[in-house]
């Protein structure tokens, strides 16, 4: 999810609150189709492929009838609500006892916890080298000369609404990807398991830019996933620690405000040093 929320709001520059309902939508579908017999490959799958839609619905609002990009995402955000109620036909499914994409390595001899670390592990390596080939072709430079200049890009013939609509595209077929693995390790997919998903994702970005800053696209990636570990060992901690559960949304929401407005306080602080040096 880490990785899909920073396609949309670093390569992008779009804040897309779609993934809150794309996470929910890709956990709907793997749970629906599971919950029917199906395979938890193919449920996966139709996940991403589900979310691929979503993304590209933000992306037709945002290039073709020209809404704000912040107003289509919170549009398509609100219809997915619907949408995966519509898949699931009641407001969660349970998946106990069920196959999942994690059955196969339990039936090596892996409990549940290693069978998702040693998923999450193959699935991130291969992410992070698809995506790193990717952007780096013709088609991923043109996304991301979009995201960093639409006005350039657009001189030198790069149509930049195809690659917005590629963008979010992407962006949220990795977000409800995340998703339908997200409710096979938790055995359940429940409407409301967007809520604040977005957040969540910002978090991890921040933090990873901050602590591990990647000096090139590739480490970029990696600084990204370490940024989403760290994020959940500090939750750990806090609630280790005695915070109330009711309360993580709040402090999410205030580690992600201090982690934006770090470079800003950072840059002040050292100008007041510098101005101060030159009085004395």
């Amino acid at each position: 999810m880490t990785i899909g929320v920073f396609i949309s709001y670093r390569i992008l520059d779009i804040a897309d609150l779609t993934v809150e309902g794309s996470i929910a939508m890709g956990a709907a579908i793997a749970a629906r189709v599971i919950a029917a017999g199906g395979n938890p490959y193919i449920a996966t799958l139709l996940a991403l492929l589900g979310g691929m839609a979503a993304g590209l619905c933000t992306g037709l609002l945002q290039t073709r009838l020209k809404i704000p990009a912040l107003l289509s995402g919170i549009l398509v955000m609100i219809a997915l609500w619907s949408v995966n109620l519509r898949i699931m036909g009641k407001s969660n499914i349970s998946l106990l006892r069920m196959e999942t994409i994690y059955t196969a390595f339990e039936n090596m001899g892996l409990n549940g916890t290693a069978s998702i670390t040693v998923l999450g592990l193959l699935c991130v390596f291969l992410l992070i080298s698809v995506l790193y080939w990717f952007f780096g072709t013709e088609v991923g430079s043109a996304i991301r000369a979009t995201g960093s200049n639409p006005h350039m890009a657009r001189a030198q013939g790069i149509n930049t609404d195809t690659m917005t609509c590629l963008g979010l595209l992407i962006s949220n077929g990795l977000v409800a990807a995340s998703g339908a693995l997200i409710a096979q390790s938790q055995s359940y997919a429940d409407v409301q398991m967007g809520t604040g998903a977005i957040v969540i994702g910002l978090a991890s970005v921040i933090i990873g830019e901050v602590l591990f800053r990647g000096k090139n696209f590739y480490t970029r990636l990696i600084s990204l996933v370490l940024g989403a570990v760290t994020y959940r060992m500090i939750i750990a901690l806090v609630l280790k620690l005695g915070m109330p559960a009711n309360d993580l949304k709040l402090f999410t929401a205030v580690t992600v405000a201090v982690a934006l407005s770090l470079p800003a306080l950072l840059q002040r602080f050292r100008q007041n040093q510098k101005s101060h040096g030159r009085v004395e």
